[in-house]
């Protein structure tokens, strides 16, 4: 394979997974310490990163080193709640039969919002068994 071709997917892999994880490149110049010009050219594919760099962004994103460097297919690792508070409270919900229609609400819902839908819930069934 050409280097042209490993620019290219290393970068396809990068910016998938920072839109995975909502991160610009910005995150990555100021959570990591990158230098600016390296990052920008890591996401338009005219350069590659060193392999240490390429551990650094494996770590960073929790994913492995042939995550960023191999053409593979991405599994869809997306956790359908955004919030890991929210995610939390909805895993409850879920070991609840009686409350699992609350899995049809928006998974970018703040916490606050899925906890009053939660006692909303609770508070119908409450009053449907008296």
């Amino acid at each position: 394979m050409s280097e042209e071709s490993f620019k290219k997917i290393f970068s396809m892999n990068l910016n998938h997974y920072m839109e995975l994880h909502g991160k610009t490149q910005s995150d990555l110049i100021n959570d990591l310490g990158f230098n600016k010009s390296a990052v920008s050219t890591w996401c338009n594919g005219t350069r590659l990163p060193r392999m240490d760099k390429v551990e650094i962004l494996a770590k960073y994103f929790n994913i492995n080193r042939s995550d960023l460097i191999e053409d593979k297919p991405k599994p869809d690792n997306t956790p359908y709640y955004l919030n890991d508070e929210t995610r939390e409270i909805a895993q409850e919900v879920f070991e609840k039969p009686e409350l699992r229609s609350l899995f049809h609400v928006a998974r970018d819902i703040p916490p606050e919002r899925l906890k009053a839908h939660i006692d909303f819930m609770k508070s119908l069934k409450e009053q449907e068994n008296n």
